[in-house]
C-alpha cells in the first residue's frame, strides 16, 4: 500500500473523529436539560441545600465547566480539549477526569474483550472451515453444526443463562465480580487463578454468542470456495488434504471474514459492555452505568465518544492490514 493511500486513511480517520465529536457536543445541547443543575438538584434532595446556596453552586460549576459561555465558544473550547485527549471532568467523582476513570477500568475490558474476540474469531472460522470441507470426517462436521443454532442466541441473553444454571444453581462458579470478595488483588498465582475463575463465564457468554456467526459465515464461504479453479488445479497436482485446505481452502476463504471482523467490532465491543454490568465486572460498562444513573453527562459523553474512535481506528487498522494478508490487493 502506497504511502498516499495510508494518508488518505488517517486523514479519513481524522474526518470520522471530528464527525463524532461534534455529534457528540451537539446533541446533548438540543435539549434544554443542564447536566449540573440535575446533579446538584438530585444531591439537594438528600443532601439538604438550601436554594440560595444551591444557585450559587450550579453557577460556579457552569462556570468551571464552561456551560455559561456562548454555544460556539464552548465548541471550539471543546474541541480543543479532544485534541489534547481531554474529555472532560465528572461531575459524580469531581476531581477525577473523565480519562483517569477510562483508564481505571480499560484494561478489565480490554482483557475480556481481546481474548473472547480473538478466540470466538479463530475457533469459529476453523469450524466453519471444517463443517464445509468435503474431506473432514463426518461427526467433526456435525460437532460444528450446533454452533450455528448459537447465532440467534444474543451474547446477554447466554450469559444470564450461563450464570442462572451455572453459578446459581449447580454453584459450580462465582456469581460476579471481578475477583473474591475480601481479597486483594496481587501479582501471585492464587490471584490469578481467582481472577480468571470469574472471567470463565463471561469470556464464555460473549465467546458463544458470537462464534455461531462466525461458523455461517465461514461454512458459506468455503462452499463456495471448493469449485474455485485454484483449488481444483491444487488437488491435480495431487497435493496433501492438509495442504490444499490449509493455503488454497482456508487462507482464500478467511480474506471476507477480516473484513466482518472489522464491522463486526462495534457489535463485539458493546456486547463486552453489557457483559460487564450482568457479571459485574469493573470495566468501562460498570463507569458507564455508574455515570447514567448518577447524570454525570461528562462521563457518558466522554466513554461515548471515546468507544466510537476505538472502533473507527480498529477499522481504519484492519484495513491497512488487508493488503498484507492478500497480495493481490494494492489497496
Amino acid at each position: 500500500m502506497s504511502i498516499k493511500k495510508v494518508l488518505q486513511r488517517l486523514g479519513f480517520l481524522l474526518l470520522v473523529i471530528w464527525a463524532a465529536s461534534t455529534i457528540t457536543f451537539f446533541i446533548p445541547r438540543l435539549s434544554s436539560r443542564n447536566p449540573i443543575r440535575e446533579r446538584f438538584a438530585e444531591l439537594a434532595r438528600t443532601g439538604g441545600f438550601s436554594p440560595a446556596d444551591l444557585e450559587i453552586i450550579i453557577a460556579a460549576y457552569s462556570a468551571k465547566f464552561g456551560i455559561d459561555r456562548p454555544l460556539l465558544e464552548q465548541y471550539a473550547s471543546y474541541m480543543g480539549s479532544i485534541a489534547r485527549f481531554d474529555l472532560g471532568i465528572s461531575l459524580h467523582k469531581y476531581p477525577k477526569t473523565v480519562w483517569e476513570l477510562i483508564m481505571e477500568a480499560l484494561p478489565w475490558t480490554i482483557g475480556l474483550l481481546l481474548v473472547t474476540t480473538i478466540l470466538s474469531f479463530v475457533i469459529g472460522n476453523l469450524l466453519g472451515a471444517v463443517a464445509a470441507w468435503p474431506r473432514s470426517p463426518g461427526w467433526l462436521r456435525a460437532f460444528a453444526t450446533p454452533f450455528v443454532l448459537l447465532q440467534g442466541v444474543p451474547p446477554v441473553l447466554l450469559g444470564v443463562l450461563l450464570l442462572f444454571f451455572i453459578g446459581f444453581r449447580l454453584k459450580l462458579l462465582p456469581l460476579g465480580g471481578a475477583y473474591s470478595i475480601g481479597r486483594v488483588p496481587q501479582w501471585d498465582w492464587p490471584s490469578f487463578l481467582d481472577l480468571l475463575k470469574h472471567q470463565i463465564l463471561p469470556a464464555v457468554s460473549l465467546i458463544f454468542g458470537s462464534m455461531g456467526a462466525w461458523v455461517l459465515s465461514m461454512r458459506g464461504m468455503g462452499v463456495t470456495i471448493q469449485g474455485e479453479d485454484y483449488v481444483n488445479f491444487a488437488e491435480h497436482k495431487g497435493l496433501s488434504g492438509y495442504t490444499i485446505f490449509k493455503d488454497y481452502y482456508l487462507r482464500n476463504a478467511l480474506l471476507p471474514q477480516v473484513t466482518g471482523f472489522a464491522l463486526a467490532l462495534g457489535t463485539v465491543f458493546t456486547s463486552a459492555i453489557v457483559a460487564e454490568q450482568i457479571f459485574s465486572l469493573p470495566g468501562v460498562g460498570s463507569v458507564l452505568n455508574d455515570a447514567i444513573r448518577a447524570n454525570d453527562f461528562m462521563v457518558i459523553y466522554g466513554i461515548v465518544l471515546f468507544i466510537t474512535i476505538t472502533v473507527a481506528s480498529l477499522m481504519v487498522l484492519v484495513e491497512l492490514i488487508y493488503p498484507l494478508l492478500d497480495p493481490r490487493i494494492r489497496h
